[in-house]
């Protein structure tokens, strides 16, 4: 390609999702700074705004990467979808809108492993200059002034409270702001909404900037491939509508792709395994054996219940005519149904006495959904249980030299013994709530797993044959100073030049919770690690 066709900038950010929304925000603050944000889908989609556009997006191949993951033993034999967000915002755009920091442990994990400046006492400032909390608590952990808002949205009912309720009879307590002082207990759910619309990062970081001169927003914009000068990543190879082009970083490229294509990216790029890449055909430009490895997710089984109790859950509320009811309260009020986040309540609770802080979390969906998140006819809800921190990794891996082949998706989910144990003792935690007095008041009972699967033996095929993610993949450029490490503590890729990787793949251990709020706090901190080293 001509040199006069490529343009020039001092910043390159690839992906604009959870994470690079917030870096292209921080560094294009300076005037001086020329920026180009790139993102492979399209600038929006007409369903991203509103809460309950998750299930139109979900599975919706114009807003979402729509992946899939390998059949595995741990799955019997089933593809686990994998949805990743494919507009401006990423998976922040598509998400269940659920806003968790996770614990100060994990932080304070990821600083013993080696990587100086990710304590929590570390990334806490970056988690209160990223949102606008309108909710009570203390400020010495929450921010108010930040560009996402974080809300509890006004919902209350007799379901919440038999919870709440029997979640204190099983020695669950109440926690007023499970991303301040501690985590641990029951809680209606903060979400990224604010007047009934999603606070994704693209509506947050973007469009408040989007008109900054010095910003460049390439949407339907794949890249393909680094360009590397030697060990020095001087640009990339990206395409618009089938036309190829070009562009130069004078300083730094930050790759943010997310999870699964990050490692795709720098694989493509000749970055990684060298005997992987070269059966593929990929000339190998600089290895390193992590790229790809240290996959993570949340294998979230799903409890489904019944409840005799009219009227309780929105299977009742928000059928037939009364779903024209929820719209008429949504158009009106931005309440209900629409507005809510996926799972508008959770609990974060110790699966055994003589832990630290909880290892597991239960979160409820006020209905029964079938197949394809279709509304079921039997009145109910969901409630899903799962380990926070697993040990089990799996990976990520091309099998073609094509950047438009979606990667190799394995998680070898319960490898790790003590993963298959805790999701035991999850679900068993969630019985004993689902079966405390304050829900037997409602009438509920058990519908899957069901009471015939009492043993451990019986609990866990269960799980293999329904078990979900949650949709957190992470881990799989991961931080540190090991061998198999893919990026330092500065988020810099290890042996080479002018190329950072900055979204969750670089946790190193995934966190106790959803992880879209940890994916901008790491866009705020390579931001802020850019800024300061002057460079």
């Amino acid at each position: 390609m001509p040199d006069s066709d490529i343009q020039t900038y001092d910043y390159i950010i690839v992906g604009a999702g959870s994470a690079g929304s917030a870096v292209a925000h921080r560094l294009s603050a300076n005037p001086d700074h020329r920026v180009l944000l790139l993102e492979a889908g399209p600038p929006s989609h007409p369903m991203s705004r509103f809460p309950f556009g998750v299930r139109s997006l979900i599975a919706n191949p114009l807003a979402n990467w729509c992946y899939a993951s390998e059949p595995e033993a741990s799955t019997n034999g089933r593809k686990i979808p994998v949805p990743r967000g494919k507009l401006l915002g990423g998976s922040s755009s598509i998400n269940g809108l659920v806003f968790v920091r996770g614990q100060a442990q994990d932080y304070n994990t990821w600083a013993q492993m080696g990587n100086r400046g990710w304590s929590y006492d570390d990334v806490l400032p970056a988690f209160k200059r990223l949102e606008s909390y309108e909710g009570g608590g203390d400020d010495e952990f929450r921010g108010r002034d930040g560009p996402l808002r974080v809300t509890y949205p006004d919902e209350k009912g007799p379901l919440y409270d038999a919870l709440i309720e029997a979640a204190g009879q099983v020695g669950i307590p109440h926690v007023a702001d499970y991303n301040g002082a501690s985590q641990e207990g029951i809680s209606m759910s903060q979400a990224t909404i604010a007047g009934g619309r999603r606070m994704s990062t693209a509506h947050c970081y973007l469009d408040p900037i989007k008109h900054r001169r010095n910003l460049t927003i390439g949407t339907d914009a794949l890249t393909e491939g680094l360009v590397l000068e030697g060990k020095r990543c001087t640009g990339v190879r990206y395409s618009v509508q089938g036309e190829s082009r070009e562009a130069r970083a004078t300083r730094e490229v930050v790759v943010s792709a997310g999870a699964i294509n990050s490692p795709q990216l720098l694989e493509l790029s000749g970055i990684g395994q060298p005997e992987r890449l070269r059966k593929l055909g990929i000339e190998v430009r600089h290895a390193l054996e992590g790229v790809g490895e240290n996959l993570r997710d949340h294998y979230a089984p799903r409890t489904r219940w019944a409840v005799s109790t009219p009227g309780i859950t929105y299977n009742d509320r928000a059928r037939g005519v009364k779903m024209a009811g929820q719209a008429l309260r949504y158009m009106f009020t931005r309440k209900g149904l629409m507005g809510i986040p996926t799972a508008p309540i959770r609990a974060f609770v110790r699966s055994r006495e003589g832990l630290e802080a909880p290892d597991v979390l239960l979160g409820w969906v006020p209905l029964l959904y079938e197949t394809g998140y279709k509304l079921s006819k039997q009145q109910g809800f969901t409630c899903y249980a799962h380990v926070m921190r697993p040990e089990s990794k799996g990976s990520i891996h091309i099998t073609s030299a094509d950047p438009r082949k979606p990667p190799a998706i394995s998680f070898n989910f319960l490898s790790a013994a003590p993963d298959a144990e805790v999701t035991i003792r999850a679900i068993r935690i969630a019985r004993a709530l689902m079966t405390a007095p304050a829900m037997q008041a409602i009438g509920t009972t058990e519908i899957a797993p069901g009471a015939e699967k009492e043993s451990d033996d019986d609990i866990l095929q269960w799980v293999k044959e329904v078990g979900e993610t949650t949709y957190h993949p992470v881990g799989t450029c991961k931080m540190g100073p090991d061998e198999m490490a893919v990026v330092d503590d500065r988020l810099r890729v290890r042996g080479l030049e002018g190329l950072r990787v900055a979204d969750a793949s670089i946790m190193p251990t995934l966190i106790s919770g959803n992880t879209n709020a940890p994916s901008i706090m790491i866009g705020e901190r390579v931001a802020e690690m850019i800024l300061n080293a002057g460079v």
